[in-house]
């Protein structure tokens, strides 16, 4: 009996389905060791020496793992093929000791042909990865450790500070500001309708009016005035379909698309991967294997016809400057599992994502759309109109991604010098519009420009920062910052502005692969951190004063002292309701977050935000538990039409 480790239940089942009876498949449950959870488990006079524990929650399985391996006549370790499953290889090689039996094998796809390549073509242990996992750890375990007891002793207890959080933090809060800094200015846009024989022609002004005098005898002069086609100019176009999708770009399409979360987004394609449907979803390449490119180009010919497929691949240019391990892009394994076929396998939510993948990689290998753009420019009096028009002429891989496509825009035909008919007028009044709060997707593609975190380390920043209530979403999805992550980020920036600068954080990524391809090694990168921040933390601990935190003030008074207002703080468990002269008022209340709107059950409540037990936000009564109305969604206005999906009670 050989004994293979990996990672889940789930990715043990699928190879189960793929191998015979001479092989015992068992699940580590992620990490078996990792540092002690109540100090700090590193020995910085010994050159950063971490000391390792097994996890408590593990026990058991590592019990068991020791029993089958002893039994085992080779034992291979198939974790995820990237840094922090080689670094949970080398942490099962060593509890096991057994060297002569261990093996190390990848693969990047959970099918048959990549399982039988991966155990015909063992390897070794890759300590560069290891070690640049290790590295990570504990450059984040001296961030975390050393800096969340000063954020306790100068700002409140229960605190955190992270290499990679503080700085997701930092970009919420400096963009919050901006917005906060932004002065719009005001514009006018004139829309004129013209007639040309007897179709219609939508022409808009070209031309900057600050105001509405300026814009009225624009509006006067063009009621008045004659119109002729100036210029007609007419352009061929291909439009190239976007590249396979990255970890990156799988999460900011699915917020945009879909609405989801990175966390989702993430927990999804980890059980598509798990189930053989997709390959390894963590990585920041676009390359395609030869083989998948074969068969999709098969299958594109096939099913679309020869004139929808490429003569030669089409190859992509990695994007990310720090494009890590040699994996792949997000793709279907088996092209020919199209998403229609594929209900039976899968949830909901995985066909949806599914559907995302498959389509893109499809499109992806797919040829160009062909169209033709025409621009008429009008001219009336002195001023210039401009119309536009796009028209497709072969539908090339929208044939795949529909909902890419926009609807043909076909202007009339018209010669130069023709005469046009003035029809109506449509003068409207804008102003500039200040930058966007972030969402899931925005931010992660900040992040990844800037050059902040991973593949691996998206979602669960944006859930920590989420989680410790530093940041929150409005009802929009978007990230405001609380008034508590301000005051760290402030404190943060103030006293370590190199150690949540977005440079300095970039640079430490990039020595981190550095170290996972062996240029570079772990120990001397922890100790150019460190000798700086140690020194600093001793300086900031001795001279830095404490912070206050500005509350979110209601517009009430207190209903115990009649003199302060009630203002609204956060906690340890979130958000409550005070009086603004605590600790001579110690007026104290639970917080419930309205939306605005009346309970559609019992037309009494209003409703309000609440969580579950895990942390998952839903939409309840305040009236709970006199009435049990919940909702995952935000209820829709009366009148909308739109139903509310209710919470399933277990």
């Amino acid at each position: 009996m050989d004994l293979i480790i990996v990672e889940s239940p789930t990715k043990a089942r699928t190879l189960a389905k793929f191998l015979g009876s001479g092989y015992k498949i068992e699940p580590s449950m992620g990490h078996i060791r990792d540092l002690p959870e109540k100090k700090l488990g590193i020995d910085v006079e010994k050159d950063f020496e971490p000391s390792y524990v097994q996890t408590k929650r593990q026990s058991d399985r590592i019990l068991e793992i020791r029993r089958f391996s002893k039994e085992a006549n080779k034992i291979y370790l198939a974790s995820d093929p990237d840094r922090e499953g080689e670094a949970i290889a080398w942490h099962v090689s060593e509890l096991l000791k057994e060297p002569k039996k261990i093996h190390r094998v990848t693969f990047h796809e959970i099918t048959k042909t990549a399982i039988d390549h991966a155990l015909k073509n063992p390897g070794k242990l890759d300590m560069n990865l290891v070690d640049a996992q290790q590295a990570r750890r504990i450059l984040d375990r001296l961030v975390g450790y050393k800096l969340s007891p000063l954020l306790w002793k100068k700002i409140r207890k229960g605190l955190s500070a992270g290499r990679v959080q503080s700085v997701a933090v930092r970009l919420i809060v400096e963009r919050e500001r901006e917005i906060s800094a932004f002065k719009p200015q005001e514009y006018w846009e004139i829309d004129v309708v013209l007639s040309a024989q007897k179709e219609v022609l939508k022409v808009k002004f070209v031309g900057e009016m600050k105001n509405q005098e300026e814009a009225e005898k624009v509006e006067k002069e063009l009621k008045s005035a004659q119109y002729s086609v100036l210029s007609i100019e007419k352009k061929d176009f291909k439009r190239t379909p976007p590249a396979p999708f990255t970890t990156s770009t799988l999460q900011q399409i699915a917020t945009n698309k879909l609405g989801w979360s990175a966390k989702k987004t993430m927990q999804t394609a980890q059980r598509l991967y798990e189930m053989g449907f997709i390959t390894y979803h963590r990585t920041d390449s676009t390359n395609i294997s030869a083989e998948a490119t074969d068969a999709v180009k098969e299958m594109i010919s096939r099913i679309y016809g020869k004139e929808y497929a490429l003569d030669k691949p089409r190859i992509y240019k990695t994007k990310s400057k720090v494009a890590q391990e040699a994996h792949e892009a997000i793709r279907p394994t088996n092209v020919y599992h199209e998403p229609s076929t594929m209900n039976n396998e899968l949830n909901r939510e995985e066909s949806r994502l599914y559907e995302l993948i498959w389509k893109r990689f499809v499109a992806c290998q797919m040829a160009e759309v062909l169209g033709e753009t025409t621009k008429v420019k009008v001219k009336a009096r002195d001023y210039i109109l401009v119309a536009s028009g796009e028209v497709i002429k072969f539908d090339g891989w929208y044939r795949v991604v529909t909902g890419d496509r926009t609807q043909d825009a076909e202007l009339p035909e018209l010669k130069i010098g023709e005469e046009l008919k003035f029809v109506s007028l449509e003068k409207l009044q804008k102003f500039t519009q200040g930058p966007a709060r972030y969402n899931d997707a925005s931010l992660i593609k900040a992040m990844e420009e800037l050059g902040i975190g991973r593949p691996s380390t998206y979602a669960p920043t944006l859930t920590t920062i989420t989680d410790r209530q530093y940041v929150e979403k409005n009802q929009d999805k978007r990230y405001v910052p609380t008034a508590l992550g301000i005051g760290v980020n402030d404190f943060l920036v103030t006293n370590f502005g190199d150690i949540v600068g977005y440079k300095f954080t970039a640079g430490m990524e990039d020595s981190l692969d550095e170290i996972a391809n062996g240029k570079k090694k772990w120990q001397p990168v922890i100790a150019s951190f460190w000798k700086p921040f140690s020194t600093k933390l001793i300086s900031v601990q001795d001279t830095s004063e404490r912070v206050k935190l500005d509350a979110e003030e209601t517009g009430d008074k207190c209903p115990t002292c009649k003199i302060g207002d009630v203002v609204i703080r956060i906690g340890k468990f979130g958000k409550f309701l005070a009086c603004s002269t605590f600790p001579t008022c110690v007026y104290k209340a639970n917080y419930q977050e309205k939306t605005g709107q009346k309970c559609e059950k019992c037309k009494e409540g209003d409703v309000i935000l609440r969580k579950t037990r895990s942390g998952r936000t839903f939409y309840g009564c305040s009236n709970y538990p006199k009435c049990d109305f919940a909702s995952w969604n935000r209820p829709s206005p009366p009148g909308s039409g739109a139903a509310s999906k209710p919470v399933i009670k277990s």
